[in-house]
Parts: structure tokens; C-alpha cells; sequence
């Protein structure tokens, strides 16, 4: 008796299968009316581009029409001005996966767009816009188009992710592949701790053939196979580079004092010695002692050309550095507070002699203290 319910039921399962095959075998209608008219933003409107903000543009326009209710998919299609959406220099899904009949599009993918279509930095352009609806494979064009003029500002549309300096001038030579990393501080700002001499240097986002160039000019980073030239002897310099405004910041640094708190002066010089590392190969060491013990803190003093500059720890307060954690020993810009943000010796360095290297180098800017 089971046997032949099991039976009937799959002969039924069957049944259903065939009936609704035979249902979807219905050639599925491509037909429907493109976008006919584009509501936002107006035709010629002005849009001042701010790719730092959370700024954006809202593109609507009313829905294609089709017999059947079936899906259709939107895309807008940027081009140049004069152009015909043959080759466009953008495509971009719409809201909701593609479905919704409007695009909300940020300032910072549309000054990529705008630069993308031949809009130089601080300068102002147009660019042609329409929506591109589908249905299946079969796609059409709006009857319509609009032009945006986009003003945009200082900076790239597109930021390195790594930053590379190389040239005669550098330390690492000519060599592609010896160029400097620098250290990347925020997306699109780079710097770097490193000596120039007398020759030249360029800017590359690869420390092999086929990356990007870029060069200064006077004082504004710019894209292209030019060079910087340096003259005279070799000094110390921090080096920022910011693509976001395309600027640039020069401070030649010219000794690393080691300052302890306690006695309110510098008990050591560091000098540089390349690769981003400050060094002192031996500073004598003494305690102070108060009447509730001897006192160990210490930080840093830049010595630049423009005046001094502190750096110490995140910590305003700090504990003996053994057990710490590498993040113990970071670098960060302090004030000249004689106190806080200050680091402690290790106690065996007390009436010792120390070895100290400060290292400004891509991974971090830390610093290491040897008891010798």
C-alpha cells in the first residue's frame, strides 16, 4: 500500500513539474519604452566639486515603461562634452542594485569622473549625461542627454597608495629599485625623514617600471615625467606631500635633542644617519632624585630650521616601558609641557651610559633605547 502511494504521488510531483515547465516556456518579452525625460539635476546646472565631504548629487529621471511589468535595470553614462556616449568615459549602476530610477552619486567619485574626462585639477568642465536602461540583453539609450559643469578643486582625483622618491638626489640613487618609501600619514598624504644632496628626484607611486610620475612646481605636486633639482651640500629634510590639495611642506631638521624632565635641558644629541634613523651612540645617564625617589622621564626635541618641535608619547602618563607593547615606544607631536607625554628609562640605565636611535621610517616613527 505505500509502495503505491509513493507511486502516485511522484506520477502527481511529475505532473506538476511538466505543467509548470510547459507554463515558463513563454518567450519572455525584451520589449519596453527607454527613459524619455530626466528630472534632476537641471541641464548645464553648477556643481562646485568638495571630493573631502560627504557631499553628493542626486541624478533622477522617470522610468522606462514596459507591457509586462518586468525588471528593468539603469545606468548612467558619462561622456566629454561633445561626446556621443559611443565610448563613455563612465558607467554607473543606479540605486538599489541598478533598479531604482534615480543615482546618488558623491563629489569624490564624480571628480574621478570628471578627471577621468579630461577636467584638470582647478579648473572647470562639462560633462555629458544619460541613462541607459535594460531589459535583459537588450539595453537602450534615453532620447535625451544633459551637461554638468563641474568645478574642481586642488588635488587628485585618484590618491597613491604607496609613494616612492628616487633620483641622484636621494639616498637610495637612481636605482627604480632602491627608491625611498615614504610613510603614508592619511589616504593621499605621504612623508618622509631623509637627506638630499645635489642632484635631482622625482615622486613614483612604484619602485618598478610602469608607475605613476610626479614632480613639484613650485610647491604644487603635479603628474609627469619632470624632476626636481637640488643644489648645494646635503641636509636633513622632512618631506610632506599632500595629493589631496597637491601641496607640498619642506622643514630641514638639523639635530634630535634627548631631553630629560627633570633637569629641563637636553642631555644628548642624535644626528642622522640615513634611512630615517636619528642616532646617539652613547649619552651619559643619571637619574634625578627627589625626596620620593629618582626621576627617569625623558622625550624629544626637534631641532628644524623654523625652531623646536617636541615629540614624545600618546600617553600623557606613562608607566615603566618593560613589558610594553612596541606601541610603548611611538613618536607623536607633543607640546613643551616638561612633563607630560613623557617616556621612562628602563631603571638599569641609571648612571649608565645609553645608546638612543630615533627611527622615522614607514612602518612607525619610534624610537629605542640600549643600555650599554
Amino acid at each position: 500500500m505505500r509502495k503505491i502511494m509513493k507511486l502516485a504521488g511522484g506520477l502527481l510531483l511529475a505532473m506538476i513539474i511538466t505543467s509548470s515547465c510547459k507554463k515558463d516556456n513563454k518567450p519572455l518579452d525584451l520589449n519596453f519604452t527607454p527613459v524619455g525625460t530626466l528630472a534632476t539635476p537641471n541641464d548645464n546646472a553648477d556643481v562646485k566639486l568638495d571630493p573631502t565631504s560627504s557631499a553628493s548629487v542626486l541624478f533622477k529621471w522617470d522610468a522606462a515603461q514596459t507591457n509586462d511589468g518586468g525588471v528593468i535595470l539603469y545606468e548612467i553614462a558619462f561622456d566629454k562634452e561633445g561626446g556621443d556616449f559611443s565610448k563613455p568615459v563612465a558607467k554607473v549602476l543606479s540605486d538599489g542594485a541598478g533598479i531604482q530610477p534615480q543615482l546618488t552619486i558623491s563629489h569624490k567619485d564624480l571628480n574621478k569622473i570628471a578627471s577621468a574626462a579630461g577636467i584638470a585639477s582647478l579648473s572647470t568642465g562639462k560633462l555629458k549625461w544619460t541613462v541607459i536602461a535594460s531589459k535583459g540583453i537588450n539595453a537602450k539609450p534615453a532620447s535625451v542627454a544633459r551637461s554638468l559643469q563641474l568645478e574642481r578643486p586642488a588635488g587628485f582625483a585618484e590618491n597613491p597608495t604607496e609613494l616612492y622618491i628616487t633620483g641622484s638626489a636621494t639616498e637610495g640613487g637612481s636605482d627604480l629599485s632602491k627608491a625611498v618609501k615614504l610613510k603614508k600619514v592619511e589616504d593621499g598624504v605621504f612623508e618622509i625623514y631623509t637627506s638630499l644632496k645635489a642632484g635631482d628626484y622625482y615622486l613614483t607611486d612604484k619602485n618598478s617600471d610602469g608607475g605613476k610620475r610626479y614632480y613639484i612646481d613650485n610647491g604644487i605636486i603635479k603628474e609627469g615625467t619632470n624632476t626636481v633639482t637640488v643644489t648645494g651640500d646635503a641636509k636633513t629634510y622632512r618631506l610632506n606631500y599632500d595629493f589631496t590639495s597637491a601641496t607640498t611642506k619642506s622643514m630641514q631638521i638639523q639635530s634630535i635633542g634627548l631631553y630629560m624632565s627633570a633637569y629641563g635641558t637636553e642631555i644628548g644629541t642624535l644626528n642622522y644617519i640615513g634611512n630615517g634613523v636619528f642616532e646617539a651612540p652613547k649619552i651619559a645617564v643619571e637619574f634625578y632624585q627627589f625626596s620620593w625617589g629618582r626621576d627617569e622621564r625623558y622625550k624629544f626635541i626637534l631641532h628644524t630650521a623654523a625652531g623646536l618641535e617636541y615629540q614624545g608619547s600618546t600617553n600623557a602618563n606613562n608607566v615603566a616601558p618593560a613589558g610594553q607593547p612596541a606601541s610603548y615606544f611611538y613618536l607623536v607631536p607633543v607640546s613643551n609641557s616638561q612633563w607630560d607625554n613623557t617616556y621612562k628609562f628602563d631603571p638599569s640605565a641609571d648612571r649608565k651610559n645609553v645608546k638612543v636611535d630615533v627611527m622615522f621610517q614607514p612602518t612607525a616613527y619610534t624610537h629605542k633605547v640600549t643600555v650599554l
